[in-house]
């Protein structure tokens, strides 16, 4: 469920940015099949991936887990 949860909230910060996912991928350096796969709820995310997913939303940690 919190993979699902958090998914769902970095595809939407995302979108709200009006990035593709491609776009952000490259942005923060991640593969966009594995960007994909966070944002479907269906990856582990380990806590150096989140950390890059909200520098490159350019938002705080709690900002990024607000909600969930």
């Amino acid at each position: 469920m919190i993979k699902k949860k958090f998914g769902e909230r970095v595809k939407l910060l995302r979108k709200n940015q009006e990035m593709s996912q491609e776009k952000f991928a490259l942005k923060i350096d991640m593969d966009r099949t594995y960007l994909a796969s966070v944002e479907s709820g269906k990856r582990n995310v380990s806590i150096e991936n989140i950390e890059k997913i909200a520098k490159g939303l350019e938002i705080s940690l709690e900002e990024l887990f607000r909600g969930i």
